[in-house]
């Protein structure tokens, strides 16, 4: 499978700690990892930050041929604040260079002559007009391309006109429970229970699958209009930062494969929760723990 990610590349701040992440940056590192060819369009600044961010991509397996360097605009960063419970806050420092990040003909005609199966984006980098302008010429230059979207709201970062629009866009989409009741409130919705949110939807906006993560509860998935609640695995939390990321990356390839909805749901879960069990957003993992049950 050949995913292209579009959206920000960044350091999450933890304390002292400088872990590279950025919600599209995580998903891609995970996929490289899960066995698929992957491509971040994004930007870093010419500063340390920059430089340090364009090596670790490259060692997580994540190509930086249409990662740009901006000499004007700093790396992206985000300060992290984590709870007792390992559940992230985020402080997010704009504008980046991730912002400004562009695509000319010849790199398009480089991606066009790639051929790639998935384009994944969330909201965070669309609210740039800059950002919003890349992400909207490449769904059009790749109108065949299945589309991936993970709401991933972060406060003061969407709009109800934009999370709308790009879930028009998307094929596959992904949200949390506390997003789903934010969808319902910018939408008017009272669906009632998350099987009629996910078919709702799913008939909206076209969808061939959506999706809710319920953290330790596991998701519920609807996918060739097949629903499915499957259950979440128990682990001690280091922290949650990536870990939705992570089962994104999963759920995009149990559906390229043509998995079910409760194969895909489990599998996500899986390494979602493995990645949560780990400091950072892209800790290390095998493929070989990820087949194991998770205790």
């Amino acid at each position: 499978m050949r995913l292209i990610g579009v959206g920000e590349i960044l350091w999450d701040v933890i304390g002292r700690e400088e872990h590279l992440g950025g919600a599209v940056f995580n998903l891609c590192a995970h996929a490289a990892r899960l066995g698929h060819e992957v491509c971040l369009i994004s930007a870093v600044g010419g500063d340390a930050r920059g430089r340090r961010a364009l090596e670790r991509a490259g060692e997580l397996g994540v190509s930086t041929r249409f990662i740009q360097t901006i000499a004007d605009h700093a790396t992206g960063a985000v300060t992290v604040t984590v709870d007792s419970a390992g559940q992230p806050s985020y402080v997010i420092h704009r504008p980046a260079a991730y912002d400004f990040a562009a695509l000319d003909d010849a790199g398009f005609a480089q991606l066009a002559a790639w051929r790639p199966d998935w384009i994944s984006f969330g909201t965070l980098h669309s609210m740039h007009p800059n950002a919003k302008g890349l992400l909207t010429g490449i769904l059009q230059r790749f109108p065949q391309t299945r589309r991936f979207y993970d709401i991933n709201l972060r406060k003061d970062s969407f709009t109800k006109d934009l999370v709308v629009e790009l879930m028009a866009a998307a094929d596959v989409v992904k949200l949390n429970d506390a997003e789903v009741e934010a969808v319902e409130s910018m939408l008017g919705w009272s669906a009632g229970s998350l099987e009629d949110f996910c078919r709702t939807c799913a008939a909206r906006f076209q969808c061939e699958a959506v999706c809710v993560t319920r953290g330790a509860q596991g998701c519920v998935l609807l996918l060739a209009g097949q629903y499915e609640e499957v259950a979440g695995h128990p682990v001690r939390v280091a922290d949650a930062v990536g870990a939705g990321d992570a089962f994104a990356a999963a759920l995009i390839h149990a559906v390229d494969a043509g998995w079910s909805a409760r194969a895909a749901g489990a599998f996500a879960n899986r390494l979602g929760a493995l990645v949560a069990s780990r400091r950072g957003a892209v800790p290390d993992w095998s493929l070989r723990e990820l087949e194991e049950a998770v205790t």
